[in-house]
């Protein structure tokens, strides 16, 4: 089965609820998944912060991030968590931290479509 790798970059709440639901929408059929949390998007790692985004017509964020968590792999920048101050324990239970090599590493691999939001 092909692997989805997909970088958020913002917390524009439109893109989230884009984001999310196609990285739902993959592991409902099947796909692995990797959620890249980048720049802003970090802040989706901590918790409380998802659950505090609401869009019309979107499931809720809360929900579409643990779905990720739970049944993909959630990976924050290490960069962007600490030009916002944010560590380890800052974040949700299984959320990786890794930098740009491993993003790279990741998008490489064959049967690998990555997006960016």
């Amino acid at each position: 089965m092909a692997t989805l790798v997909l970088k958020l970059t913002t917390v524009e709440a439109e893109k989230m609820s884009q984001a999310l639901n196609v990285c739902a929408t993959a592991l409902a059929s099947g796909a692995a998944v990797s959620l890249w949390l980048t720049g802003d998007a970090v802040r989706l790692a901590t918790p409380g912060f998802a659950a505090g985004i609401e869009l019309e017509q979107s499931a809720p964020f809360d929900q579409l991030i643990d779905a990720v968590r739970t049944g993909g792999r959630l990976t924050a920048c290490t960069q962007c968590l600490g030009r916002r101050n944010l560590a380890q324990k800052d974040l949700l239970p299984g959320v990786e931290i890794r930098g740009a090599s491993g993003f790279v590493e990741e998008i490489l691999q064959p049967a690998v479509q990555a997006l960016v939001y």
